[in-house]
């Protein structure tokens, strides 16, 4: 074999090799196209919720997650200021109503608003009766859970574990999915809709 041959091969390996780095690259992009790089998957899940108190809303006794063990528990983070909480709210608000004589329970959690924000927002949107609505003044629960941007939403067995979320807008057709699955114990995960939104 010349030295010219010998070159030509070394060449040809280097185009191969490099041909293949630039495929790989190519498909690991395409991957993470659509989604938000700044979610990332929730150390909860598998986990005891956290055992937190939560400030009522409109002044009553404090909601405690540990007291509504026994249901399923879907608790939403939301603000008047996301935009994806707008898009979401209304499949939240009929999930919740449906869903309330079967043992789920949807707590509704205001994060980083103010209060006359929030007020009109549910002004605008409506609210549901089934719904237990709180807000995160020191943002402690929102840490708790690990909460990156809004809207998310996490799911609770009955034993009292995280074993689903969502990040960004939550569809009527995911929510009761989702919480149709817990119900006959199958694995849920976690799903990423849209981007969060941070204030």
């Amino acid at each position: 074999m010349t030295a010219d041959t010998k070159r030509g091969s070394r060449i040809m390996w280097v185009v191969v090799a490099a041909g293949v780095g630039v495929v790989a690259i190519g498909l690991v992009f395409a991957g993470r196209f659509g989604t938000d790089p700044t979610v990332s998957a929730s150390p909860l899940i598998g986990t005891q919720a956290p055992a937190v108190e939560i400030e009522d809303f409109d002044g009553g006794p404090p909601i405690r997650l540990p007291d509504l063990e026994g249901g399923i528990v879907v608790v939403n983070f939301w603000a008047s200021w996301c935009t994806g909480c707008r898009v979401e709210h209304e499949a939240l608000v009929r999930a919740a109503d449906d869903y309330a004589g079967s043992g789920v329970t949807f707590v509704a959690v205001n994060y980083q608003d103010v209060r006359g924000g929030a007020e009109r927002f549910l002004d605008d949107l409506g609210r549901s009766e089934a719904t237990r609505y709180g807000v995160d003044n020191d943002s402690r629960t929102a840490f708790e859970f690990g909460v990156l941007g809004l809207p998310e939403t996490f799911f609770i067995d009955r034993d009292g574990v995280v074993v689903g979320k969502v990040s960004g807008p939550a569809s009527y057709a995911l929510l009761a999915a989702t919480i149709d699955r817990i119900a006959i114990g199958e694995a849920v995960g976690e799903v990423t809709t849209g981007d969060v939104e941070n204030r």
